[in-house]
């Protein structure tokens, strides 16, 4: 291992180190009184969510400086790549989603109400909530703003990819604890890796497309949280099934196209 690996493997630990640590020091004391190991703690879970970005910034201020805290910016905002990909960073989950609908209205089961029903401005405030409160602002300026780069450098797009989101799965552990935690509570988490792995996936190889845009990272992210809330198929088994089947296929897709056993292009460095 020469000098620049150790550097890498070590700045890479104290982003996982702060990630997780801010994180879990707000959801694990609200797991454990969930499940009675403690009796009561004052907790805050909603700023837990921004620990992967607040570990990004914190190692990228802190292994490239100014320069790199600009360029970051610089990612956030960027939007110079080619138009047709908005089709896939807004609309590839609706439309994966939509099928699933479909599929389990034709096998018989009964979707929940969309909580958006009678409510059509509801859609696009959820948009903007989600992306500003629901996950993407508070984790992208980390997975994707930082810990993608080094991953991708060690071992290749798609092992980086699948690391991430494994390492993005198990991040939310303490959550499937939480009572309050609908989308979490009580599910099988192998499923909910599996599905963020496949996620994972995908948001390389738009990143790669994209010119490693940040700003494509947060609204893909963005429209798949949002997909969950407005179309919920995941609340069905037939209608979580196919749109499990769906994100599979989707996924081969992308490596069978991409081969992305290559590295990305985007030359960020990983420092």
């Amino acid at each position: 291992m020469t000098d620049r690996d150790r550097s890498t493997s070590a700045t890479f630990g104290v982003f996982l180190l702060i990630a997780f640590g801010w994180s879990w020091a707000f959801w694990g004391p609200e797991a454990l009184v969930a499940t009675g190991y403690l009796r009561r703690f004052p907790t805050l879970p909603a700023l837990g969510a921004f620990g992967p970005s607040i570990a990004g910034v914190v190692v990228i201020g802190w292994r490239r400086g100014r320069s790199g805290l600009v360029e970051l910016g610089r990612r956030a905002v960027a939007v110079d790549f080619p138009g047709r990909l908005w089709l896939a960073i807004l609309g590839l989950f609706p439309a994966l989603a939509l099928v699933a609908a479909l599929v389990a209205r034709s096998s018989g089961a009964d979707l929940p109400t969309p909580p958006w029903a009678g409510q059509p401005l509801a859609v696009p405030i959820a948009f903007a909530y989600i992306l500003f409160l629901g996950g993407p602002l508070q984790e992208e300026f980390g997975w994707r703003g930082y810990a993608l780069d080094p991953l991708v450098d060690r071992i290749g797009a798609l092992g980086g990819s699948v690391v991430l989101g494994l390492i993005w799965g198990f991040w939310h552990l303490p959550l499937f604890y939480v009572p309050g935690m609908t989308i979490y509570y009580q599910k099988p988490i192998w499923g909910f890796v599996a599905s963020i792995v496949m996620v994972s996936v995908v948001m390389t190889w738009l990143y790669d497309r994209t010119g490693g845009s940040l700003l494509a990272m947060l609204l893909v992210h963005t429209s798949f949280n949002w997909t969950t809330w407005l179309i919920p198929v995941l609340e069905t088994d037939p209608g979580s099934l196919t749109f499990v089947v769906g994100q599979f296929v989707v996924t081969a897709a992308v490596v069978a196209a991409w081969r992305p056993s290559r590295p990305i292009r985007w030359p960020l460095g990983t420092a």
